[in-house]
């Protein structure tokens, strides 16, 4: 219970660090341009603490899904007055609101004022940010921590025979070895004993080991040959009687396929290290889970639907569904209190806030308001629409008219997460199925 405590506070801290750092993308950026910031907040609802530095408040309030910076004159004037519905009067107030705070010494230091490529870059400021700590996440785990490898040093010798219904080849209840003493046992391979060949094919590794075993069996034959470096650091070669045996084919996440294949065996568990991989890897592991996340999102509202449907009938949930920041929380509880080597357990944590800072990126990305894609598209089209007309000093978009639609979106986002927080309280995803 304690170690999920632990991991659950760990993600919440990491979660909170994402958000925090998420705004300073936004905040640096906007300094640095001499927009004037009155406040950076971490949640949202009533202040819980706030403290004045300079010209901004940052404060950290009671609803914490979230952040935010505020920085005056969001909006620019309106050309003419706008009448209509409550939508419209809303975004109207909201247009009031933000150029109540633009004072007289407050000329040019304006969002609408700055020029477009300012706006584009505190607008992605924060996304970037996500992108960065996502690097960095999986760098600390592939490269600082480094994953589990299996070595060709032999770390025990089953007694037995292995079997499908006897994979580490135990002695009986009374003691005895059903099939007989394990190949590995008879030709006299010892713990601490690295393989180096087998039958003349060279070794260097756990895979290409099993490609040599893999070649045995391909061969038929059962007589062979093992190369060892002992203890003392001698080379040796020792005669083996391969067992050949009919084992399950796995795919790459270890379940099985429903076929099977056959596979030389000796009878031997190898010693695991730690491999610290190159920095080389982190681009590759990123570019991957970009283009799966990318598809989870195509497919979101799909995801969204069947999870309904999943929580009003009562059905099993999909475990590639939509999670929210409770399920993540649960999950991390569950990664620190499983039986893991500790090392794994931190390499699984990092990997899980990486995932979801490269999501949070992502998604900051889709061009819809009131996310920054949504206000990066609408500097994007103000380029466009003053290069097709020719004129380069036009006024900027004018993102208050497009308020009523971002309010409508807020609405939806809001609903979605709390369909999902709640499937996650009432219906959580486990990492055990």
């Amino acid at each position: 219970m304690l170690w999920q405590l632990v991991g659950m506070l760990a993600v919440v801290l990491g979660i909170g660090a994402s958000i925090a750092l998420h705004e300073v993308g936004h905040l640096t950026p906007a300094k640095r341009f001499g927009v004037r910031v009155p406040e950076y907040a971490i949640g949202f609802g009533p202040q819980l603490l706030s403290r004045t530095v300079g010209e901004t408040r940052y404060s950290l309030r009671a609803i914490p899904v979230g952040g935010f910076i505020r920085m005056i004159g969001m909006y620019p004037p309106a050309r003419s007055p706008r009448t209509g519905g409550p939508l419209v009067r809303m975004a109207e107030e909201a247009r009031v609101d933000s150029l109540a705070e633009v004072g007289p010494d407050d000329v040019g230091r304006t969002f609408y004022e700055q020029p477009v490529h300012r706006r584009i870059i505190i607008m992605l400021g924060g996304p970037t940010m996500n992108l960065v700590l996502a690097g960095l996440l999986f760098a600390a785990a592939l490269v600082g921590v480094g994953l589990p490898n299996a070595t060709s040093t032999i770390d025990s010798v089953a007694p037995c025979a292995v079997s499908t219904t006897n994979p580490k080849g135990l002695p009986s209840a009374s003691g005895t070895c059903v099939g007989g003493p394990s190949a590995a046992h008879v030709a006299g391979l010892q713990s601490g004993m690295q393989i180096v060949a087998v039958d003349g094919t060279p070794v260097q590794d756990a895979a290409s080991l099993d490609a040599a075993l893999a070649a045995v069996a391909k061969r038929g034959a059962t007589d062979g040959r093992v190369t060892v470096v002992d203890a003392s650091g001698a080379r040796r070669t020792l005669s083996i009687h391969f067992q050949l045996l009919t084992l399950p084919t796995l795919d790459a996440s270890g379940a099985a396929t429903g076929a099977t294949e056959r596979r030389a065996v000796m009878g031997v568990l190898l010693a695991w290290q730690r491999e610290h991989l190159p920095v080389t890897v982190v681009p590759r592991v990123m570019w991957s889970m970009t283009t799966s996340a990318v598809s989870a999102l195509g497919a979101f509202p799909g995801k969204l639907v069947t999870l309904a449907h999943t929580l009003v009938s009562g059905g099993q949930r999909d475990p590639n569904g939509p999670v929210s920041v409770v399920g993540a929380t649960r999950i991390g509880g569950e990664i620190a209190a499983s039986s893991a080597d500790g090392w794994d357990k931190v390499v699984s944590l990092l990997m899980l806030l990486g995932s979801l800072n490269l999501f949070l990126f992502l998604f900051n990305l889709l061009p819809l308001l009131p996310l920054d894609g949504g206000h990066v598209a609408a500097a994007g089209w103000e380029v466009l629409r003053n290069a097709l007309r020719r004129r380069a000093a036009r006024r900027p978009i004018d993102t208050a008219r497009l308020l009523p639609l971002t309010y409508a979106m807020s609405v939806l986002l809001i609903g979605v997460g709390a369909l999902v927080i709640w499937a996650d309280i009432v219906k959580p995803i486990s990492l055990g199925g």
